[in-house]
């Protein structure tokens, strides 16, 4: 009888946690379900923060807790392709030089190529497999290859971070994954993204990586697909980087040019991978509608002024500016722009250097200041002949 009761007992309890669990765990579900409706309806903020930068000038146009402090996921491979070729930049290392996978790179999980223990490839090789289908083992491989370890590379991860004013920045790992038992964990921010990836796109390769769709490796005997689904669907987008665990939620720092206006969007903490597109797909088209390049003095073009060079070769010279001059304004604003040479020195006394600094530009939107640059003597002046400077002396003393 006791036994009977017993078992009557057993299998209540173990129906009631049953019943619990599918309970908690279909709520869970519906509940994901409504966040997400509620972040497509805008009921609830869809990321846990965005931005939307000019490339060239660095200006924000749209930014939503753009320093809070977030995991990146995969968007430190960043920092690997970046370091990678600034080395094939300086000369220290080769895109055709041979990278031997170790046994720890074979073994990473998530995303890979699936190299093996001892598989030899060019060092371009492992970089496009890392920026097309974000490659943990193929940015493990090419990390030990530059600096012996992963954790040496670490180090030339933060300090370069420091460099580039990434101030919200902490990197732990050069692939993105989880951290396991004991390991610290990635943190970066959407600002901190976007200067990342102003500094990436400088590469040319990059942009040439980024937006392949698809791709092989190992000789054709394996496909890379490009984890940014944007590609061929959004006009003008050209890269960048994805990433997603748990922790994270979906990430994406993409970039697309028009034109003249390359714009850089990141969106952070996203539910699903669906709404980080569709989200960077509204940044863009927000900053293209809306947003237009004027240029106004192109760099080494002489401007509508005149300086004296007393005693010189020359009489007289005109400046020209020390770099592009251009702005980044609202559309229709182009007639609320005021262009000033302040600070302007009409008369030099020669020789006079090449680069010699006669003044500034200054771009104002009305009585914002936008942007300015030098205005510099383009050629170097040296002093006139005997006869010259006689005219010039007999000038001043009359």
């Amino acid at each position: 009888m006791k036994s009977t009761i017993y078992k009557c007992l057993c299998l209540v309890l173990i129906a009631g946690y049953l019943f619990l669990f599918l309970y908690s765990d279909s709520a869970y579900a519906a509940k994901k379900r409504q966040l997400a409706r509620q972040e497509e309806d805008g009921d609830t903020p869809p990321y846990k923060a965005a931005l939307l930068m000019d490339a060239d000038t660095g200006q924000i146009l749209f930014e939503q807790n753009m320093h809070q402090r977030l995991v990146p996921a995969s968007l430190v491979k960043m920092m690997v392709i970046l370091i990678a070729l600034e080395k094939v930049q300086q000369g220290s290392v080769k895109l055709t030089d041979p990278v031997t996978a170790s046994a720890w790179a074979s073994k990473i999980g998530g995303h890979q190529v699936y190299l093996k223990e001892g598989e030899v490839f060019p060092l371009e090789e492992l970089l496009k497999a890392v920026a097309i289908t974000s490659a943990n083992d193929a940015a493990t491989a090419v990390a030990e290859y530059l600096a012996g370890s992963t954790e040496s590379f670490v180090q030339l991860m933060n300090q370069r971070a420091k460099e580039l004013g990434m101030n919200d920045t902490t990197f732990a790992n050069v692939h993105g994954l989880p951290p396991g038992k004991g390991q610290e964990e990635n943190y970066t921010s959407a600002y901190d993204i976007a200067l990342l990836a102003r500094e990436l796109i400088k590469h040319p390769e990059v942009l040439h990586w980024s937006s392949t769709r698809e791709d092989t490796f190992r000789n054709g005997s394996f496909t890379l697909t490009n984890t940014n689904k944007l590609l061929g669907s959004f006009p003008g987008l050209d890269g960048l980087k994805t990433g997603y665990t748990d922790e994270a939620g979906f990430n994406l720092c993409a970039t697309a040019k028009r034109d003249d206006l390359r714009l850089i969007s990141v969106v952070m903490g996203v539910s699903n991978s669906r709404i980080r597109f569709s989200e960077t797909t509204k940044l863009l088209s927000m900053g293209f509608n809306t947003y237009k390049k004027v240029a106004l003095f192109k760099k080494g073009f002489t401007v509508d002024k005149e300086v004296t060079i007393s005693k010189g070769k020359v009489y007289k010279v005109k400046p020209v500016p020390a770099q592009d001059v251009g702005v980044l304004i609202k559309k229709g604003e182009e007639g609320l722009l005021k262009t000033e040479f302040v600070n302007f020195v009409d008369t030099l006394e020669a020789p006079v250097q090449k680069g010699h600094k006669v003044g500034e530009i200054v771009v104002k939107l009305q009585d914002q200041v936008l942007t300015k640059t030098d205005l510099v003597i383009d050629e170097a002046i040296p002093l006139g002949s005997v006869i010259t400077r006689f005219i010039w002396w007999m000038w001043e003393k009359i």
